[in-house]
């Protein structure tokens, strides 16, 4: 009998998930242990140390295919940890589970003679640590940015698209002055761009200097080792063909101190809050009329209400982005966070790292999908700004002070403030200032759809 799912990420969004599902799971985690496990023994193994019979190149070949794990080597390495296997008690512990199965599956090969090498020196969070910068350097490279890149193309077709589509700001939900619909897009799109820059170049640190970080171990069995140049090596292995790369902390405590952790969490977190910001401006352009979205046969906006096509995509972003957040936000506060040289604290909680990716993809998801349902409306946009002469205030009120009239603001402000004005209204006061015919035919000329200043250019990313 499948288990329930409890978690939204095991149930409804869980065909969305796509390659995070294979790179930040139980099982990929899991995965990620054997082969760490391994490549330290191969380590070990070039070191030449004494009593230790380097690996031959099948040897080698061997270790790669176990780290290919099988849904029965889960159910083993499951049972060792939980319920004991073959005389084996239940370890009750993850990574030892992982050391005593490697055992177990290379316990009949020429490499049974070296099984007392394996996990040497090392303490548990030194394979967990290098195993989690794996998962959050693959879950950022082969998960989100994919689906970040994406959206930031997205944003940009759409600037430009829209780039002249006159739009009435507002400001304090006030009209304001003019821009256009492409310009507000483009605002997006840069700061997600300028996210993205940083989060690219991100990198994710891990420890590999034995149980408090000083190397006791290994210096007690091999004096005379350059140990710390050797661990670099870890690094440079676990960083072939990585583009988000991994970095070997060189002074550390029991765990990792995780600055970057949360750096690569915060740097998310104002991903998150750009793309909130702009699903929430989305939904008032759909609820103000301006933005309008395609429909779909069958598709059921109410259960009750058969007319409605409501903004689910921005508002289902929405409410993921925040999940997302909450625990992005946690993540940075408690993982860098140890007691002394080490608590256990942190354990459950790095455990979680992947179900704050899972709502964020799901979140970027959906809003790709929202952006590719959505239309300008710009004839109604364009009504609504020439429906508001009054936000041409600020433009003539500008012109009167650069044509030397004193108190132009003052008096644009009494005329226009609190009250209603109409085109003729306007072309009534325009007539009745005392300014030269100059000045006078530069206002008339003036008009709502054309007050739009550099709206186009920037819309079309010409701001540099």
């Amino acid at each position: 009998m499948k288990i329930p799912a409890l978690c939204p990420l095991d149930g409804r969004y869980s065909g969305r998930l796509g390659a995070l599902s294979s790179v930040m799971s139980e099982a990929a985690f899991t995965a990620s242990r054997v082969r760490v496990e391994c490549m330290w023994l191969e380590i070990l193994s070039d070191l030449k140390l004494p009593k230790f019979k380097p690996l031959t190149v099948k040897e080698r070949q061997l270790l790669a295919e176990v780290c290919l794990l099988s849904e029965r080597d889960l159910e083993i390495l499951r049972a060792l940890e939980f319920d004991g296997f073959q005389n084996i008690p239940a370890t009750k512990h993850d990574v030892k589970a992982v050391e005593y199965f490697l055992r177990l599956k290379l316990g009949k090969t020429s490499l049974q003679d070296r099984l007392g090498w394996l996990h040497f020196a090392l303490t548990s969070e030194d394979v967990n640590s290098a195993s989690y910068a794996v998962l959050l350097s693959d879950g950022v490279e082969k998960a989100l940015l994919p689906a970040l890149i994406r959206l930031q193309k997205e944003l940009a077709k759409l600037a430009r698209k829209e780039a002249g589509s006159v739009l009435l700001a507002r400001t304090h939900g006030q009209p304001a002055v003019p821009t256009t619909f492409g310009k507000e897009i483009r605002v997006f799109e840069y700061r997600l761009a300028r996210q993205l820059d940083a989060l690219k170049k991100r990198t994710v640190s891990f420890k590999f200097g034995g149980a408090v970080g000083n190397f006791n171990a290994h210096l007690a069995a091999f004096p005379g080792g350059h140990w710390q140049r050797t661990v670099k090596q870890m690094a440079a292995r676990l960083n072939r063909g990585r583009k988000i790369k991994l970095v070997l902390s060189p002074v550390t405590t029991q765990v990792d101190n995780r600055d970057s952790y949360a750096e690569l969490f915060d740097n998310l977190r104002r991903i998150d809050v750009i793309l909130l910001d702009f699903c929430r401006d989305m939904w008032q352009y759909i609820s103000a009329g301006l933005v309008r979205q395609k429909t779909a046969p069958g598709e059921v906006g109410s259960s009750t209400m058969p007319q409605k096509v409501n903004p689910i995509d921005f508002e289902n972003a929405e409410g993921n982005l925040q999940l997302a957040d909450a625990l992005f936000e946690l993540f940075s506060r408690k993982l860098p966070v140890s007691r002394l040289q080490r608590d256990l604290s942190d354990s459950t909680v790095l455990r979680n790292m992947a179900v704050a990716f899972g709502y964020a993809l799901v979140a970027y998801q959906s809003v790709l999908k929202g952006l590719t349902k959505i239309s300008f409306d710009r004839t109604a946009a364009r009504e609504e700004v020439n429906a508001h002469p009054e936000v041409l205030a600020e433009a003539v009120q500008t012109v009167l002070r650069a044509a030397g009239y004193s108190r132009a603001y003052e008096q644009m402000r009494d005329f226009t403030r609190g009250r209603e004005i109409t085109p003729s209204l306007w072309k009534e006061f325009i007539a009745g200032l005392p300014v030269d015919e100059a000045t006078r035919t530069k206002l008339r000329a003036l008009t709502p759809e054309q007050y739009k200043g550099l709206a186009r250019e920037l819309a079309e990313g010409k701001y540099d």
